[in-house]
């Protein structure tokens, strides 16, 4: 099976609104409904949600809150980076000898195509995170860079693997579309139905990176 026909498949859902969100009655530990209702409040109105808030959302008092985080900060930094593996495990395939490098980027683009449907979905957390913190030390603001520039890494090791004319500029293209279209679609303007794909592929074949012939 090639890299864009399991793409096309049944997506595992990996919106925070989704994995994170947990019927109060079921009591995880306090720190983890803590967590968990940061993701989903984070996702749904920002991070600028208040503290009364979440804490409402984890079923939890604000005294408790502040035993396992010291501040605010903090608990925006943990929640994004508690969702970094499953979010890179959804997006990024696994390296795969026998997948071009043409699938292996495309794949990127399937997966964004499969879950832009989901009414849960609200854009990726990282961008979204940068872009309302406006502050580059933020350690929150750290650990997005880090997985954005993790995924235009990605680009950039498949590009030059194909023998694109500039692996960089690949790189920093699709990385350029992917956060475009994710961003369209967290804001409810676009559902894609393939735009990502068609532009995506677009690049690739301007980059010199042979079409499938399988």
């Amino acid at each position: 099976m090639t890299r864009a026909k399991a793409a096309a498949g049944t997506a595992t859902d990996v919106s925070p609104a989704n994995s994170c969100e947990r019927d109060a009655s079921v009591k995880a530990p306090p720190r983890e409904r803590l967590l968990d209702a940061a993701a989903e409040l984070f996702a749904r109105q920002g991070v600028n949600v208040s503290t009364d808030a979440l804490c409402r959302a984890a079923g939890i008092s604000k005294r408790s809150m502040y035993q396992f985080f010291s501040s605010k900060d903090e608990i925006i930094a943990t929640s994004l980076a508690r969702q970094v593996p499953a979010i890179i495990a959804f997006l990024i395939p696994d390296a795969d000898e026998a997948a071009s490098p043409r699938e292996q980027m495309m794949y990127v683009f399937h997966r964004l195509e499969d879950i832009a449907p989901n009414p849960d979905f609200y854009g990726c957390p990282f961008l979204s995170t940068m872009v309302e913190l406006k502050d580059s030390d933020h350690p929150a603001s750290v650990i997005a860079l880090r997985q954005k520039n993790e995924l235009t890494a990605f680009f950039r090791r498949e590009a030059a693997r194909g023998g694109a004319s500039d692996p960089t500029l690949l790189a920093r293209q699709l990385s350029l579309v992917y956060d475009g279209a994710v961003a369209r679609v967290g804001a409810g303007i676009e559902q894609l139905d393939g735009l990502s794909l068609v532009t995506a592929a677009a690049l690739i074949d301007a980059a010199g990176i042979p079409a499938q012939t399988t």
